[in-house]
Protein backbone atom coordinates (compact mmCIF):
# COMPACT_ATOMS: atom_id res chain seq x y z
CA UNK A 1 0.00 0.00 0.00
CA UNK A 2 1.30 3.45 -0.89
CA UNK A 3 2.01 5.95 1.90
CA UNK A 4 -0.77 8.21 0.60
CA UNK A 5 -3.17 5.27 0.99
CA UNK A 6 -2.08 4.80 4.60
CA UNK A 7 -2.78 8.45 5.32
CA UNK A 8 -6.18 8.23 3.69
CA UNK A 9 -7.00 5.10 5.67
CA UNK A 10 -5.79 6.73 8.90
CA UNK A 11 -8.13 9.64 8.23
CA UNK A 12 -11.01 7.27 7.57
CA UNK A 13 -10.35 5.41 10.80
CA UNK A 14 -10.28 8.62 12.80
CA UNK A 15 -13.62 9.44 11.23
CA UNK A 16 -14.90 5.98 12.12
CA UNK A 17 -13.77 6.43 15.72
CA UNK A 18 -15.55 9.75 16.01
CA UNK A 19 -18.63 8.82 13.94
CA UNK A 20 -19.93 5.31 14.68
CA UNK A 21 -21.99 5.21 11.48
CA UNK A 22 -18.98 5.86 9.23
CA UNK A 23 -17.87 3.24 6.72
CA UNK A 24 -15.92 0.48 8.43
CA UNK A 25 -12.48 -0.53 7.13
CA UNK A 26 -11.26 -4.01 7.98
CA UNK A 27 -7.93 -3.86 9.75
CA UNK A 28 -5.27 -6.52 9.61
CA UNK A 29 -4.65 -6.39 13.36
CA UNK A 30 -6.21 -4.65 16.32
CA UNK A 31 -4.33 -4.73 19.60
CA UNK A 32 -7.20 -3.94 21.90
CA UNK A 33 -7.60 -2.51 25.38
CA UNK A 34 -3.95 -2.30 26.38
CA UNK A 35 -2.06 0.38 28.22
CA UNK A 36 -0.29 2.14 25.37
CA UNK A 37 3.15 3.68 25.86
CA UNK A 38 3.90 5.84 22.85
CA UNK A 39 7.68 5.84 23.27
CA UNK A 40 7.65 9.40 24.53
CA UNK A 41 8.41 9.64 28.25
CA UNK A 42 4.88 10.47 29.32
CA UNK A 43 1.89 8.81 30.97
CA UNK A 44 0.32 5.97 28.98
CA UNK A 45 -3.26 5.78 27.75
CA UNK A 46 -5.75 2.96 27.49
CA UNK A 47 -6.34 2.57 23.76
CA UNK A 48 -6.57 0.22 20.82
CA UNK A 49 -3.90 0.11 18.12
CA UNK A 50 -4.94 -0.61 14.55
CA UNK A 51 -2.56 -1.99 11.92
CA UNK A 52 -2.82 -2.39 8.17
CA UNK A 53 0.12 -3.94 6.39
CA UNK A 54 3.32 -2.85 8.08
CA UNK A 55 2.07 0.39 9.65
CA UNK A 56 0.01 1.69 12.53
CA UNK A 57 -3.03 3.40 11.05
CA UNK A 58 -5.07 4.25 14.15
CA UNK A 59 -4.70 4.67 17.90
CA UNK A 60 -7.95 5.14 19.79
CA UNK A 61 -11.27 3.36 20.26
CA UNK A 62 -11.39 0.60 17.66
CA UNK A 63 -13.64 -1.73 19.62
CA UNK A 64 -16.22 -2.01 16.84
CA UNK A 65 -13.88 -1.99 13.87
CA UNK A 66 -13.59 -5.33 12.04
CA UNK A 67 -10.15 -6.92 12.03
CA UNK A 68 -8.60 -10.09 10.72
CA UNK A 69 -6.75 -10.56 14.02
CA UNK A 70 -7.92 -9.00 17.27
CA UNK A 71 -5.77 -9.36 20.37
CA UNK A 72 -7.34 -8.55 23.72
CA UNK A 73 -4.44 -7.19 25.75
CA UNK A 74 -6.37 -5.66 28.63
CA UNK A 75 -4.04 -5.15 31.58
CA UNK A 76 -0.90 -5.47 29.44
CA UNK A 77 1.57 -2.82 28.32
CA UNK A 78 1.66 -2.02 24.60
CA UNK A 79 5.03 -0.56 23.68
CA UNK A 80 7.02 0.20 20.57
CA UNK A 81 9.35 -2.69 19.84
CA UNK A 82 12.68 -2.22 21.57
CA UNK A 83 15.64 -1.00 19.53
CA UNK A 84 19.07 -2.31 20.53
CA UNK A 85 21.50 0.38 19.39
CA UNK A 86 24.58 -1.68 20.32
CA UNK A 87 24.23 -5.23 19.03
CA UNK A 88 26.66 -7.93 17.94
CA UNK A 89 23.92 -9.69 15.99
CA UNK A 90 26.17 -9.80 12.95
CA UNK A 91 29.90 -10.23 13.42
CA UNK A 92 32.25 -9.46 10.53
CA UNK A 93 33.37 -12.51 8.55
CA UNK A 94 31.14 -14.89 10.55
CA UNK A 95 28.48 -16.19 8.19
CA UNK A 96 27.54 -19.05 10.51
CA UNK A 97 26.73 -17.16 13.66
CA UNK A 98 24.35 -14.57 15.02
CA UNK A 99 21.58 -13.40 12.72
CA UNK A 100 22.55 -15.87 9.99
CA UNK A 101 22.65 -18.95 12.22
CA UNK A 102 19.62 -18.05 14.36
CA UNK A 103 17.42 -15.80 12.19
CA UNK A 104 14.41 -16.29 14.48
CA UNK A 105 16.33 -14.32 17.16
CA UNK A 106 14.23 -15.89 19.90
CA UNK A 107 16.49 -14.61 22.68
CA UNK A 108 15.68 -11.05 21.52
CA UNK A 109 12.06 -11.48 20.50
CA UNK A 110 11.17 -12.86 23.93
CA UNK A 111 12.47 -9.60 25.40
CA UNK A 112 10.45 -7.46 22.99
CA UNK A 113 13.38 -6.45 20.78
CA UNK A 114 12.37 -5.80 17.18
CA UNK A 115 15.40 -3.94 15.74
CA UNK A 116 19.14 -4.36 16.21
CA UNK A 117 21.88 -1.95 15.17
CA UNK A 118 25.18 -3.71 14.53
CA UNK A 119 28.69 -2.61 13.73
CA UNK A 120 29.67 -1.51 17.27
CA UNK A 121 33.10 -1.21 18.90
CA UNK A 122 34.78 -0.40 15.59
CA UNK A 123 33.86 -3.72 13.93
CA UNK A 124 31.33 -3.97 11.12
CA UNK A 125 30.59 -5.78 7.88
CA UNK A 126 32.57 -4.32 4.98
CA UNK A 127 31.22 -3.59 2.51
CA UNK A 128 27.98 -3.35 4.43
CA UNK A 129 25.96 -3.59 1.22
CA UNK A 130 26.90 -7.28 0.86
CA UNK A 131 25.25 -8.19 4.14
CA UNK A 132 22.29 -5.93 3.43
CA UNK A 133 21.75 -7.86 0.20
CA UNK A 134 21.91 -11.21 2.00
CA UNK A 135 19.44 -10.13 4.66
CA UNK A 136 17.04 -8.69 2.12
CA UNK A 137 17.07 -12.03 0.30
CA UNK A 138 16.72 -14.07 3.52
CA UNK A 139 15.13 -11.90 6.21
CA UNK A 140 15.42 -12.50 9.94
CA UNK A 141 12.70 -12.03 12.53
CA UNK A 142 14.21 -8.68 13.58
CA UNK A 143 15.16 -5.57 11.63
CA UNK A 144 18.88 -4.96 11.12
CA UNK A 145 20.92 -1.81 10.59
CA UNK A 146 24.57 -1.04 11.20
CA UNK A 147 27.31 1.45 11.89
CA UNK A 148 30.54 1.28 9.92
CA UNK A 149 33.54 0.26 12.02
CA UNK A 150 36.71 2.31 12.20
CA UNK A 151 38.71 -0.75 13.29
CA UNK A 152 37.52 -2.82 10.34
CA UNK A 153 38.46 -0.05 7.93
CA UNK A 154 41.85 0.54 9.54
CA UNK A 155 42.66 -3.16 9.38
CA UNK A 156 41.70 -3.22 5.69
CA UNK A 157 43.96 -0.28 4.88
CA UNK A 158 46.80 -0.65 7.39
CA UNK A 159 46.60 -4.06 9.01
CA UNK A 160 47.66 -4.04 12.65
CA UNK A 161 50.42 -1.46 12.36
CA UNK A 162 50.91 0.74 15.41
CA UNK A 163 51.48 4.09 13.73
CA UNK A 164 49.57 7.08 12.37
CA UNK A 165 48.04 6.75 8.91
CA UNK A 166 49.72 8.40 5.94
CA UNK A 167 47.76 10.97 3.94
CA UNK A 168 47.07 8.34 1.28
CA UNK A 169 45.91 5.76 3.84
CA UNK A 170 43.70 8.31 5.55
CA UNK A 171 42.04 9.10 2.24
CA UNK A 172 41.48 5.39 1.60
CA UNK A 173 39.76 5.16 4.96
CA UNK A 174 37.64 8.22 4.22
CA UNK A 175 36.55 6.58 0.97
CA UNK A 176 35.45 3.43 2.81
CA UNK A 177 33.43 5.45 5.33
CA UNK A 178 31.81 7.32 2.45
CA UNK A 179 30.81 4.07 0.72
CA UNK A 180 29.25 2.73 3.90
CA UNK A 181 27.35 5.93 4.60
CA UNK A 182 26.00 5.97 1.05
CA UNK A 183 24.78 2.40 1.60
CA UNK A 184 22.89 3.42 4.72
CA UNK A 185 25.20 3.12 7.74
CA UNK A 186 23.98 5.11 10.74
CA UNK A 187 27.40 6.50 11.58
CA UNK A 188 30.95 5.62 12.56
CA UNK A 189 31.77 3.33 15.46
CA UNK A 190 35.17 2.98 17.08
CA UNK A 191 36.76 0.51 19.46
CA UNK A 192 39.75 2.43 20.73
CA UNK A 193 40.49 -0.22 23.35
CA UNK A 194 40.99 -2.84 20.66
CA UNK A 195 43.69 -3.34 18.05
CA UNK A 196 43.93 -1.90 15.47
CA UNK A 197 41.65 0.94 16.59
CA UNK A 198 43.76 1.59 19.67
CA UNK A 199 46.72 2.45 17.42
CA UNK A 200 44.86 5.43 15.93
CA UNK A 201 45.23 8.95 17.32
CA UNK A 202 42.08 10.96 17.93
CA UNK A 203 42.89 13.14 14.93
CA UNK A 204 42.48 10.17 12.58
CA UNK A 205 39.06 9.33 13.98
CA UNK A 206 37.98 12.98 13.76
CA UNK A 207 38.83 13.05 10.07
CA UNK A 208 36.76 9.92 9.43
CA UNK A 209 33.91 11.18 11.57
CA UNK A 210 33.75 14.32 9.45
CA UNK A 211 32.75 12.13 6.50
CA UNK A 212 29.68 11.05 8.47
CA UNK A 213 28.40 14.59 9.05
CA UNK A 214 26.67 15.22 5.69
CA UNK A 215 24.68 12.01 6.15
CA UNK A 216 23.31 12.94 9.57
CA UNK A 217 25.26 10.10 11.21
CA UNK A 218 26.63 9.85 14.72
CA UNK A 219 29.90 8.77 16.30
CA UNK A 220 29.58 5.92 18.80
CA UNK A 221 32.63 4.72 20.70
CA UNK A 222 33.94 1.98 22.87
CA UNK A 223 36.35 4.35 24.54
CA UNK A 224 40.08 3.85 24.96
CA UNK A 225 39.81 3.23 28.67
CA UNK A 226 36.90 2.63 31.01
CA UNK A 227 38.93 2.38 34.21
CA UNK A 228 41.66 4.63 35.63
CA UNK A 229 41.67 6.82 32.52
CA UNK A 230 37.93 6.86 31.91
CA UNK A 231 37.64 10.64 32.29
CA UNK A 232 40.32 11.23 29.66
CA UNK A 233 38.53 8.80 27.38
CA UNK A 234 35.20 10.55 27.79
CA UNK A 235 36.85 13.85 26.94
CA UNK A 236 38.35 12.26 23.81
CA UNK A 237 34.95 10.90 22.76
CA UNK A 238 33.33 14.29 23.26
CA UNK A 239 36.17 16.00 21.39
CA UNK A 240 35.83 13.70 18.38
CA UNK A 241 32.12 14.40 18.05
CA UNK A 242 32.52 18.11 18.68
CA UNK A 243 35.36 18.66 16.18
CA UNK A 244 33.67 16.47 13.56
CA UNK A 245 30.42 18.33 14.01
CA UNK A 246 28.31 15.25 14.77
CA UNK A 247 26.59 13.76 17.84
CA UNK A 248 28.77 11.53 20.02
CA UNK A 249 27.69 8.51 22.05
CA UNK A 250 29.56 6.79 24.85
CA UNK A 251 28.66 3.19 24.29
CA UNK A 252 28.20 0.79 27.24
CA UNK A 253 28.98 3.69 29.59
CA UNK A 254 30.62 2.20 32.66
CA UNK A 255 33.33 2.63 35.29
CA UNK A 256 35.68 -0.35 35.60
CA UNK A 257 37.88 -1.37 38.52
CA UNK A 258 37.44 -0.90 42.27
CA UNK A 259 39.79 2.14 42.40
CA UNK A 260 37.28 4.03 40.21
CA UNK A 261 33.99 2.88 41.75
CA UNK A 262 31.76 5.87 42.37
CA UNK A 263 33.37 7.86 39.56
CA UNK A 264 30.20 7.76 37.49
CA UNK A 265 29.38 11.04 39.24
CA UNK A 266 32.40 12.49 37.43
CA UNK A 267 31.80 10.81 34.08
CA UNK A 268 28.22 12.05 34.02
CA UNK A 269 29.36 15.52 35.06
CA UNK A 270 31.61 15.53 31.97
CA UNK A 271 28.62 14.63 29.82
CA UNK A 272 26.49 17.37 31.41
CA UNK A 273 29.24 19.96 30.99
CA UNK A 274 29.59 19.13 27.29
CA UNK A 275 25.83 19.34 26.79
CA UNK A 276 25.75 22.68 28.61
CA UNK A 277 28.20 24.15 26.10
CA UNK A 278 26.17 22.86 23.18
CA UNK A 279 27.75 19.49 22.36
CA UNK A 280 25.34 16.67 21.49
CA UNK A 281 26.44 13.78 23.75
CA UNK A 282 24.59 10.69 24.92
CA UNK A 283 25.27 7.22 26.32
CA UNK A 284 23.99 3.70 26.16
CA UNK A 285 24.32 1.03 28.82
CA UNK A 286 23.62 -2.61 29.64
CA UNK A 287 22.16 -3.20 33.13
CA UNK A 288 24.83 -5.47 34.64
CA UNK A 289 27.92 -4.91 36.83
CA UNK A 290 30.08 -7.12 34.63
CA UNK A 291 31.49 -6.69 31.13
CA UNK A 292 32.40 -9.19 28.44
CA UNK A 293 35.10 -9.09 25.80
CA UNK A 294 38.16 -10.95 24.59
CA UNK A 295 41.37 -11.55 26.50
CA UNK A 296 43.34 -8.99 24.44
CA UNK A 297 41.50 -6.28 26.39
CA UNK A 298 43.91 -6.87 29.28
CA UNK A 299 47.05 -6.98 27.12
CA UNK A 300 49.24 -3.86 26.81
CA UNK A 301 48.78 -1.94 23.59
CA UNK A 302 52.29 -2.42 22.23
CA UNK A 303 52.05 -6.20 22.51
CA UNK A 304 49.17 -6.36 19.99
CA UNK A 305 50.91 -4.53 17.15
CA UNK A 306 51.27 -6.72 14.08
CA UNK A 307 48.43 -9.08 14.94
CA UNK A 308 48.24 -12.59 16.34
CA UNK A 309 51.49 -14.01 14.97
CA UNK A 310 53.47 -11.03 16.23
CA UNK A 311 51.94 -11.43 19.68
CA UNK A 312 52.86 -15.12 19.76
CA UNK A 313 56.44 -14.25 18.84
CA UNK A 314 56.58 -11.83 21.77
CA UNK A 315 55.19 -14.43 24.13
CA UNK A 316 57.87 -16.86 22.95
CA UNK A 317 60.57 -14.37 23.92
CA UNK A 318 61.19 -14.52 27.72
CA UNK A 319 62.08 -10.83 28.06
CA UNK A 320 59.10 -9.58 26.10
CA UNK A 321 56.80 -12.09 27.77
CA UNK A 322 57.79 -10.65 31.13
CA UNK A 323 56.88 -7.17 29.92
CA UNK A 324 53.52 -8.38 28.57
CA UNK A 325 52.84 -10.06 31.90
CA UNK A 326 53.55 -6.83 33.75
CA UNK A 327 50.88 -5.06 31.71
CA UNK A 328 48.35 -7.85 32.26
CA UNK A 329 48.96 -7.83 36.02
CA UNK A 330 48.29 -4.08 36.05
CA UNK A 331 45.03 -4.58 34.17
CA UNK A 332 43.98 -7.44 36.42
CA UNK A 333 44.52 -5.36 39.55
CA UNK A 334 43.22 -1.99 38.40
CA UNK A 335 40.84 -2.57 35.50
CA UNK A 336 38.89 -5.59 34.27
CA UNK A 337 40.32 -8.26 36.51
CA UNK A 338 38.76 -7.10 39.76
CA UNK A 339 42.07 -7.99 41.47
CA UNK A 340 40.80 -11.55 41.75
CA UNK A 341 41.17 -14.46 39.26
CA UNK A 342 37.76 -15.76 40.32
CA UNK A 343 36.15 -12.62 38.87
CA UNK A 344 37.18 -13.44 35.28
CA UNK A 345 35.06 -16.22 33.75
CA UNK A 346 35.69 -17.90 30.40
CA UNK A 347 32.60 -17.56 28.21
CA UNK A 348 33.82 -18.92 24.89
CA UNK A 349 37.12 -20.71 24.26
CA UNK A 350 36.24 -22.07 20.83
CA UNK A 351 39.35 -24.23 20.70
CA UNK A 352 38.46 -25.97 24.01
CA UNK A 353 34.78 -25.72 24.98
CA UNK A 354 35.47 -27.64 28.20
CA UNK A 355 36.85 -24.39 29.58
CA UNK A 356 33.60 -22.49 29.02
CA UNK A 357 32.06 -21.43 32.30
CA UNK A 358 35.24 -21.79 34.36
CA UNK A 359 36.91 -18.84 36.03
CA UNK A 360 40.63 -18.24 35.81
CA UNK A 361 40.78 -19.41 39.42
CA UNK A 362 38.98 -22.65 38.49
CA UNK A 363 41.45 -23.39 35.69
CA UNK A 364 44.43 -22.69 37.94
CA UNK A 365 43.05 -25.08 40.54
CA UNK A 366 42.44 -27.74 37.90
CA UNK A 367 46.09 -27.43 36.91
CA UNK A 368 47.16 -27.48 40.57
CA UNK A 369 48.64 -23.99 40.36
CA UNK A 370 48.36 -21.47 43.19
CA UNK A 371 45.57 -18.97 42.63
CA UNK A 372 47.07 -15.49 42.49
CA UNK A 373 47.28 -12.57 40.08
CA UNK A 374 50.75 -13.44 38.76
CA UNK A 375 49.69 -16.97 37.85
CA UNK A 376 46.44 -15.69 36.38
CA UNK A 377 48.47 -13.43 34.09
CA UNK A 378 50.53 -16.41 32.95
CA UNK A 379 47.35 -18.35 32.29
CA UNK A 380 45.88 -15.48 30.27
CA UNK A 381 48.94 -15.45 28.03
CA UNK A 382 48.72 -19.22 27.56
CA UNK A 383 45.02 -19.07 26.73
CA UNK A 384 45.51 -16.30 24.20
CA UNK A 385 48.41 -18.16 22.61
CA UNK A 386 46.24 -21.27 22.26
CA UNK A 387 43.45 -19.42 20.46
CA UNK A 388 41.95 -16.84 22.78
CA UNK A 389 38.73 -16.66 24.76
CA UNK A 390 35.81 -14.33 25.28
CA UNK A 391 35.49 -13.62 29.00
CA UNK A 392 33.10 -12.12 31.51
CA UNK A 393 34.81 -9.62 33.83
CA UNK A 394 33.18 -8.85 37.20
CA UNK A 395 34.74 -5.48 37.98
CA UNK A 396 31.96 -2.88 38.25
CA UNK A 397 29.83 -1.37 41.01
CA UNK A 398 26.05 -1.68 40.90
CA UNK A 399 25.80 1.88 42.26
CA UNK A 400 27.52 3.19 39.15
CA UNK A 401 25.27 1.05 36.94
CA UNK A 402 22.15 2.52 38.52
CA UNK A 403 23.43 6.10 38.48
CA UNK A 404 24.31 5.93 34.77
CA UNK A 405 20.97 4.26 33.98
CA UNK A 406 19.03 7.10 35.56
CA UNK A 407 20.78 9.82 33.58
CA UNK A 408 18.38 11.41 31.06
CA UNK A 409 20.86 10.95 28.18
CA UNK A 410 21.35 7.20 28.75
CA UNK A 411 19.51 4.66 26.62
CA UNK A 412 19.45 0.88 27.06
CA UNK A 413 21.49 -1.42 24.80
CA UNK A 414 22.61 -5.01 25.24
CA UNK A 415 26.15 -5.23 23.81
CA UNK A 416 24.95 -8.78 23.19
CA UNK A 417 23.63 -10.38 20.07
CA UNK A 418 21.62 -13.29 18.72
CA UNK A 419 22.21 -16.64 20.37
CA UNK A 420 20.50 -19.94 21.12
CA UNK A 421 21.20 -22.41 23.94
CA UNK A 422 24.49 -24.27 23.49
CA UNK A 423 27.83 -24.98 25.11
CA UNK A 424 28.95 -21.39 25.44
CA UNK A 425 28.65 -19.50 28.73
CA UNK A 426 27.80 -16.01 27.45
CA UNK A 427 27.06 -12.89 29.41
CA UNK A 428 23.35 -12.97 30.43
CA UNK A 429 22.81 -9.68 28.58
CA UNK A 430 22.19 -11.77 25.44
CA UNK A 431 18.97 -13.08 26.97
CA UNK A 432 17.97 -10.60 29.62
CA UNK A 433 18.90 -6.96 29.01
CA UNK A 434 15.50 -5.40 28.33
CA UNK A 435 13.55 -7.69 30.61
CA UNK A 436 16.01 -7.04 33.44
CA UNK A 437 15.48 -3.31 33.16
CA UNK A 438 11.69 -3.64 33.09
CA UNK A 439 11.42 -6.34 35.73
CA UNK A 440 14.24 -5.61 38.15
CA UNK A 441 15.14 -1.95 37.83
CA UNK A 442 11.61 -0.66 37.14
CA UNK A 443 9.29 -2.98 39.07
CA UNK A 444 11.53 -4.24 41.89
CA UNK A 445 14.02 -1.43 42.42
CA UNK A 446 12.03 1.61 41.30
CA UNK A 447 15.15 3.07 39.65
CA UNK A 448 13.13 4.17 36.61
CA UNK A 449 9.46 4.62 35.84
CA UNK A 450 8.03 2.26 33.25
CA UNK A 451 7.44 5.08 30.77
CA UNK A 452 11.03 6.31 31.18
CA UNK A 453 12.48 2.83 30.70
CA UNK A 454 10.40 2.26 27.56
CA UNK A 455 11.50 5.66 26.23
CA UNK A 456 15.15 4.67 26.74
CA UNK A 457 14.58 1.49 24.69
CA UNK A 458 12.42 2.88 21.89
CA UNK A 459 11.98 6.53 20.90
CA UNK A 460 15.34 7.59 22.30
CA UNK A 461 17.55 5.24 20.23
CA UNK A 462 15.28 5.70 17.19
CA UNK A 463 15.65 9.46 17.33
CA UNK A 464 19.38 9.14 17.90
CA UNK A 465 19.86 7.56 14.49
CA UNK A 466 17.03 9.42 12.75
CA UNK A 467 14.61 6.50 12.46
CA UNK A 468 11.57 8.74 12.35
CA UNK A 469 9.01 5.97 11.85
CA UNK A 470 10.16 3.44 14.44
CA UNK A 471 10.43 3.43 18.21
CA UNK A 472 6.97 4.98 18.61
CA UNK A 473 3.29 4.13 18.61
CA UNK A 474 1.54 6.73 16.52
CA UNK A 475 -0.34 6.87 13.26
CA UNK A 476 2.05 6.34 10.35
CA UNK A 477 4.75 4.58 12.35
CA UNK A 478 6.00 1.14 11.41
CA UNK A 479 4.14 -1.54 13.35
CA UNK A 480 7.02 -2.82 15.49
CA UNK A 481 5.22 -3.54 18.76
CA UNK A 482 5.88 -5.43 21.99
CA UNK A 483 3.06 -6.41 24.35
CA UNK A 484 4.12 -7.48 27.84
CA UNK A 485 2.88 -7.86 31.39
CA UNK A 486 4.53 -5.19 33.57
CA UNK A 487 3.81 -7.29 36.65
CA UNK A 488 5.48 -10.41 35.26
CA UNK A 489 8.23 -9.46 32.81
CA UNK A 490 11.60 -10.59 34.14
CA UNK A 491 14.96 -11.82 32.99
CA UNK A 492 15.81 -15.41 33.87
CA UNK A 493 19.38 -15.54 32.55
CA UNK A 494 22.14 -15.59 35.15
CA UNK A 495 25.92 -15.60 34.92
CA UNK A 496 25.87 -19.24 36.03
CA UNK A 497 23.03 -20.27 33.70
CA UNK A 498 22.68 -17.66 30.94
CA UNK A 499 20.73 -19.69 28.37
CA UNK A 500 17.29 -18.84 29.72
CA UNK A 501 14.68 -16.86 27.83
CA UNK A 502 13.03 -13.86 29.43
CA UNK A 503 9.43 -14.19 30.59
CA UNK A 504 6.42 -11.89 30.50
CA UNK A 505 6.25 -10.86 26.83
CA UNK A 506 2.98 -12.00 25.23
CA UNK A 507 3.09 -10.70 21.66
CA UNK A 508 5.71 -9.16 19.37
CA UNK A 509 4.98 -7.73 15.93
CA UNK A 510 7.67 -6.76 13.44
CA UNK A 511 6.55 -4.69 10.47
CA UNK A 512 2.98 -5.61 11.29
CA UNK A 513 3.50 -9.37 11.40
CA UNK A 514 3.37 -11.45 14.57
CA UNK A 515 6.65 -13.15 15.39
CA UNK A 516 5.53 -13.95 18.94
CA UNK A 517 1.84 -14.65 19.46
CA UNK A 518 0.36 -15.70 22.79
CA UNK A 519 3.92 -16.34 24.05
CA UNK A 520 4.71 -18.72 21.16
CA UNK A 521 7.16 -18.12 18.34
CA UNK A 522 5.39 -18.11 14.96
CA UNK A 523 8.40 -18.79 12.74
CA UNK A 524 7.66 -15.64 10.73
CA UNK A 525 10.68 -13.60 9.66
CA UNK A 526 9.47 -10.18 8.54
CA UNK A 527 12.59 -8.23 9.55
CA UNK A 528 13.97 -5.62 7.18
CA UNK A 529 17.25 -3.92 6.50
CA UNK A 530 17.31 -0.50 8.14
CA UNK A 531 19.19 2.16 6.22
CA UNK A 532 19.93 5.70 7.27
CA UNK A 533 17.41 8.15 5.78
CA UNK A 534 20.39 9.91 4.17
CA UNK A 535 21.52 6.78 2.26
CA UNK A 536 22.30 7.42 -1.38
CA UNK A 537 22.10 4.13 -3.27
CA UNK A 538 24.31 3.76 -6.31
CA UNK A 539 22.54 4.59 -9.55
Amino acid sequence: MRWSSYLALAGLLVACTEQPDAVQQTLDVVIGGGTVYSGVDEDPVIADVGIVGDRIVAVGNLRDHPADLRLDVTGLAVSPGFIDIHSHALRPNESRSGIYLWPDAENLIRQGVTSVIGGPDGWSPLPIEDDFTKLEANPAAVNFGTFVGHGTIRELVMGFEDRPASDEELQQMRDEVEKAMRSGAFGLSSGLLYAPGRFAPAEEVIELAKVVAPYGGIYISHMRNEALRVLESIEETIRIGEEAGIPAQITHHKVMGAPMWGSSTKTLAHVDAAIARGVDVSSDQYPYPASSTGLPAVFPRWSLAGGSDALKARLDDPEQRAKVKEGIVYAMINERGGNDPSKVALANCSWDPSLNGLSLADVLRQREIEVNIDNAAELIMDLQYAGGCICVYHAMSIDDVERIMQHPKTMIASDGGIMAPGNLRPHPRYYGTNAKVLGHYVRERGILSLSTAIHKMTRMPADRINLADRGRIEVGAMADIAVFDPAAIIDKATFEDPHQYAEGVHHVLVNGQAVLLNKEMTGTRPGRVLRSPAARPAT
